[in-house]
């Protein structure tokens, strides 16, 4: 008996022979997804290009922050710091040099300039001594304001002590208005007041140089042999080793400062 020919459909096997729309085989006859080249399936980067949050430098997780300004340090290494700094600043400014113009005239890179302007190191002695050369200033100059707080002198009104001069008599007062403490006397800060007429005056001679100011009455004041007349608001200056002193009394009472800068304080 013959078999039957069977016309239902196509078999498999020629079904793919004239290639249907079922999807083709891999090799091994399995469909599976492509493993990355380690071997774990990992998230793709996001599109927008947003990476994690950075690590700080021990590799804790953490927002970057940005640096914070420079604020002084009130310790006594940080004032030093800014002391410099400024006058470094305010020098390199008045002179007209930006800070790269000065890196190449003192020899010192901008970046570490740029730490000096910002009391952000410490530099060396040799680093200032090239600094205040290029600068043309003095290295002294650099710690200028450095000193401590010191001692003012405040004089309540007439209760400055009365010192005694070559030739006081009486109805002439020398009120001494201040003086600061320290080795040398460097100023000497008088109100004279004369309050009786006299027919010799004495004559003063000292070092340094003394300034007078007229306050009330009129006077004929001699230097060497100038003579001036002062009347309230006239100031004369001069040289204390040229004989000097009222010479004519005209309006009483007279009451001026007489100002004596010494020479060691000059």
């Amino acid at each position: 008996m013959t078999p039957r020919r069977s016309t239902g459909g196509t078999s498999p096997a020629r079904a793919g022979a004239k290639g249907s729309s079922t999807a083709k085989a891999p090799a091994n006859g399995k469909h599976t997804a492509k493993a990355p080249a380690n071997g774990k399936h990992t998230a793709k980067a996001p599109a927008n290009g947003k990476s994690k949050p950075a690590t700080t430098g021990r590799g804790r997780r953490g927002p970057v922050e940005a640096t914070p300004p420079v604020e002084a340090d009130e310790t006594s290494s940080g004032r030093v710091g800014w002391v410099i700094a400024n006058h470094v600043r305010r020098r390199r400014q008045d002179i007209g040099l930006n800070v790269g113009q000065l890196a190449d005239r003192s020899g010192i890179s901008k970046g570490m300039l740029s730490k000096i302007e910002n009391a952000q190191t410490s530099p060396s002695l040799a680093t200032l001594e090239r600094l205040a050369g290029a600068l043309d200033m003095p290295l002294t100059s650099l710690f200028r304001g450095l000193a401590e707080e010191r001692d003012a002198v405040f004089v309540k009104a007439d209760s400055g002590p009365e010192i005694v001069r070559q030739g006081t008599r009486a109805g002439h007062a020398y009120q001494l208005l201040g003086s600061l403490r320290g080795p040398r006397k460097q100023v000497e800060p008088l109100l004279v007041t004369l309050t009786e007429r006299a027919e010799i005056f004495p004559s003063f001679q000292h070092s340094g140089i003394e300034l007078l100011y007229m306050l009330s009455g009129t006077m004929d004041y001699g230097y060497g042999k100038q003579q001036y007349r002062m009347e309230p608001g006239d100031t004369l200056q001069f040289e204390g080793d040229i004989p000097h002193g009222p010479t004519l009394l005209v309006k009483l009472p007279i009451r001026f400062l007489s100002i004596t800068f010494y020479d060691s304080g000059i």
